[in-house]
């Protein structure tokens, strides 16, 4: 999945996979009913399960290296700190202990291989977790693990030292002390305050010897550990050839690696299709447009021949078996002799298309010898409305916006295509079959153009609002003084012009308009058709924080971040504060300002769709673009301008379509994705943008800092953290502190679904789908994939032995009835996909059935008995 312009700190632990708010008193809130008894919506299987080639340990041959592609060579190996990137994150959960490991429906399990038992063995006076060691658990320095490490990490993340060049402390201040228990075995963690989310911490641990000290933790860990706890421990990390070695650890007690070694292969999106062709990579995610190449390649190696129509210049779906007649044969020119340079030019152009032709021709055969797994990833694409200045200052503009999106619609573009399940997030703090996932998106009410227009219209914005006046528009006394004035000018201009027009766009010219922008989205027509399922160019906001030294911009305001994503639920009148009720969004907060943009690219204005609007809710197209006091009310829509970001920009004229019919212009800015999201989207230099947030399995904890209301720092200026929206609520923020302190789980999820609530509410964020989570490996790969929410079991990881294997069978697809018990989804059926026909499986091939064996061994039950 692409990740262009997202910020490359860490992706803790806590996240699922890594992988970037008030009504007025003309309106009220939706009185929302419980679904259920208890007013839990919560699904109770992801939307799609994973897909990995499950074996059991037993049919995986032992040894082996396997070949996984990564972004980058990571700049440090300290999770913690704000260059940490996804590199970093797979090389930790490798080689270094995790506590708590996340399962199949995303929620955290006790690992054996390090914990016997955790648990809560005090509330009052205060909270106490007694952690109990796994006695065989040794650093790869034959040192046990103990509180020496404990306490090292919480000193280094506790935020008290500003030595530690930390990214983030979540959690850690909370802690009052650590000591030893009973025993060497035995860590006990004393809180100042409760925090529910104690599983979050310690993971990944440490050894004392990186936290210890500034220094170590600063610089000691960046491209090496001198100690590591896991299955694998690094051997070497090759800046030069872009590789990240890890072999078997010798000292581990666990279940014995069934690798010798896994390679990380740092391999840019763009280079992958050729890298898998070249046969270099038994693993890697793969982006919509090479996942439907392996597909047809797979199609044409089983004997159904190659399909016309689509080839290298298209980059999508497969070997070409015909070109155009213009190239299929001699030019007219040639013909006849009567040019020998336009001969010779078409001699070569048909040359080089043949060399291209047999290029790709080669890839497919390649690329023939992978399947593709597939899921839905844990993270969900939003859109993103400033409510900082301007129009969507206004939440009844933000609500509007919100009303005028057919959110169902645009799942279905993207994820339609690929069999995979189209239905939009219900929640911003938890995805479907997660256990504290519910719906909570009546709180902002389905699409409905009327309703959008309404609220528009109670805003201000009419159709003759965008009028100019001469003088400009006055208010009160003034504007009544110099009514006689304007008559009179009227008048005079009457005679002097003859009656000539003055208005800014004519009907001819607005007729032209959307003509051009119909034509270019029609262009892309069936590219645009093609790439809907394209996966490329969805940003994924990483739950990183600048380091202290983060910049601060023009206004003094700094952006501070750790996070992520995770729940929900109703919301009701009494359940509206009065706070939640202003008119206004929160205005003044600023993000670092990065280095200068790039120049804006193409803007242009949306054109009517009439498509945009369901049945039952359609209202007429507004006949020209809504204003206020002279001004048109056009909003800036800011996308990514990279090869890998079509999709994005599908989804983003999509929606610009339906704002226009309701009156709302867009001008879609495309900029550089290296610029997109530090020098746009976190610096608040957008009206509308879209960008991901991964999933996570601690809401209260890594969801507040996304949607808390910005608060002043002692400087003055605002800290957003990450709340690149800039639209809060006290009372948000007051639900986050209770539900991170409250340790019922059940009154703890009662208090997050309210306050998602009350974030679609605000309207500042519009979760639009989940994500598609597309990987290619070879057939025999076992336990690696599309992981989905589960955390991978690196030990289990490995190549089908042939000769215990058997015949692979077929498995249905990820949107139809799933073995692993997901929902069925009508999206799957062969018909709308052809990843699922008959003859192959989800992935282009007929494997990949049965259990989850070696998947989840050890964590089933385990963390049941420790949630007290």
């Amino acid at each position: 999945m692409s990740q262009v312009g997202a910020p490359r700190g860490r992706t803790c632990s806590r996240t699922i996979r890594s992988v970037a708010l008030l009504t007025s008193g003309v309106l009220a809130l939706p009185v929302l009913a419980a679904c259920t008894s208890d007013g839990d919506e919560r699904s109770k299987a992801p939307a799609a399960a994973q897909d990995v080639g499950p074996a059991a340990r037993d049919r995986i041959a032992d040894g082996g290296t396997l070949r996984w592609a990564v972004d980058t060579v990571p700049t440090t190996l300290n999770t913690f700190q704000a260059d940490a990137d996804a590199a970093t994150s797979r090389i930790a959960g490798a080689v270094l202990p995790s506590l708590f490991t996340l399962d199949k429906t995303g929620r955290p399990q006790r690992n054996p291989d390090y914990l016997e038992s955790a648990k809560i063995i005090e509330r009052e006076p205060k909270q106490i977790v007694l952690y109990k060691l796994n006695q065989q658990a040794v650093w790869s320095d034959g040192r046990e693990l103990g509180a020496a490490d404990f306490v090292a990490q919480w000193r280094a993340l506790s935020g008290k030292d500003s030595a530690y060049w930390t990214a983030r402390n979540a959690g850690y201040e909370r802690i009052q002390k650590i000591e030893r228990g009973a025993n060497d075995l035995e860590v006990r963690v004393t809180f100042n305050k409760p925090y529910a989310d104690w599983r979050a911490l310690f993971s990944p641990l440490y050894p004392k010897d990186v936290m210890g000290a500034p220094n170590s933790f600063n610089d000691g860990a960046r491209a090496k550990l001198k100690a590591t706890a896991g299955p694998f421990q690094l051997k070497e990390m090759d800046r030069a050839d872009r590789e990240i070695t890890l072999v078997r650890n010798p000292r581990w007690w666990g279940a014995r690696p069934k690798l010798d070694t896994i390679v990380l292969s740092a391999v840019p999106r763009d280079k992958r299709a050729a890298a898998l062709a070249a046969g270099t990579l038994d693993l890697a995610e793969i982006d919509s447009p090479v996942a439907e190449r392996i597909t047809q390649a797979r199609h044409n190696k089983g004997g159904a021949g190659p399909q016309t129509g689509a080839g290298p210049a298209s980059g999508a779906r497969g070997p070409v078996a015909a070109t155009t007649a213009a190239s299929a044969s001699p030019s007219s020119a040639e013909e006849d002799g009567s040019d020998e340079e336009k001969a010779e030019a078409a001699r070569e152009s048909r040359e080089k298309k043949t060399r291209a032709l047999a290029k790709y021709a080669k890839e497919q055969r390649g690329l023939g010898g992978y399947v593709v797994r597939k899921s839905l990833e844990p993270a969900f694409t939003q859109l993103a409305l400033n409510g900082e200045t301007g129009p969507l200052a206004d939440e009844r503009v933000r609500r509007a916006v919100a009303r005028a999106l057919d959110r169902k619609k645009l799942a279905e573009a993207v994820l339609k295509p690929l069999g995979l399940p189209a239905n939009p997030p219900g929640s911003h703090l938890a995805l479907a079959g997660q256990h504290a996932y519910a719906d909570s998106s009546d709180a902002l009410g389905d699409q409905n153009t009327r309703e959008a227009q309404a609220l528009l219209a109670d805003a201000g914005w009419t159709a003759g609002g965008a009028v100019k006046k001469d003088d400009g528009t006055k208010a009160g006394s003034e504007a009544d003084a110099d009514k006689k004035k304007d008559k009179d000018k009227e008048k005079d201009k009457e005679k002097g012009e003859n009656g000539s027009e003055t208005s800014g766009t004519s009907g001819t010219d607005k007729k032209k308009e959307e003509k051009e922008a119909d034509a270019k989205d029609s262009g892309s027509g069936s590219a645009s058709d093609s790439d809907s399922a394209s996966d490329e160019g969805a940003y994924i906001v990483g739950d990183n924080k600048p380091g202290r030294g983060a910049p601060l911009s023009e206004t003094g305001s700094r952006v501070i971040a750790p996070a992520a994503v995770g729940q929900a639920r109703w919301l009701d009148d009494a359940d509206v504060n009065a706070q939640d009720r202003q008119p206004g969004g929160m205005a003044g907060a600023y993000a670092p300002g990065g280095t200068a943009a790039p120049s804006a690219g193409s803007a242009s204005p949306s054109t009517t769709s009439s498509a945009s609007a369901s049945p039952s809710t359609s209202a007429s197209p507004l006949p020209g673009p809504l204003g206020k006091n002279g001004k048109p009310l056009t909003l800036r829509f800011v996308l990514p301008s990279g090869p890998g970001s079509e999709q994005l920009r599908t989804v983003g004229q999509k929606i610009a379509r339906m704002l226009d019919r309701i009156g709302i212009r867009t001008e879609i800015t495309k900029v550089a994705d290296a610029n997109y999201f530090k020098d746009h989207v976190a610096s608040g230099d957008y009206d509308l943008a879209l960008y991901s947030w991964p999933a996570t399995a601690y809401p209260a904890t890594d969801g507040r800092p996304i949607y808390a209301k910005p608060v002043p720092a002692s400087d003055g200026s605002l800290l957003v953290e990450q709340n690149y929206t800039r639209v809060g609520t006290d009372h948000i923020n007051q639900l986050f502190d209770q539900a991170a302190s409250e340790l019922d789980e059940k009154a703890a999820r009662d208090l997050l679904r309210r306050a998602d609530a009350r974030i679609w509410a605000a309207a500042g964020s519009i979760p639009l789908y989940q994500r598609p989570q597309l990987v290619a490996a070879k057939p025999a790969v076992a336990n690696a994939g599309a992981f989905a929410f589960a955390a991978p079991r690196y030990e289990d990881i490995g190549f089908k032995d042939p000769a215990k294997s058997g015949p692979e069978q077929p498995q249905k697809s990820a949107g139809a009835k799933e073995t692993a018990g997901a929902t069925q989804s009508p999206e799957a059926s062969p018909k709308e996909s052809p990843e699922a026909s008959p003859k192959e499986s989800a992935d282009g091939t007929g494997n990949d059935s049965g259990n989850d064996t070696g998947n989840d061994s050890g964590n089933e039950s385990a963390g049941e008995s420790d949630e007290q």
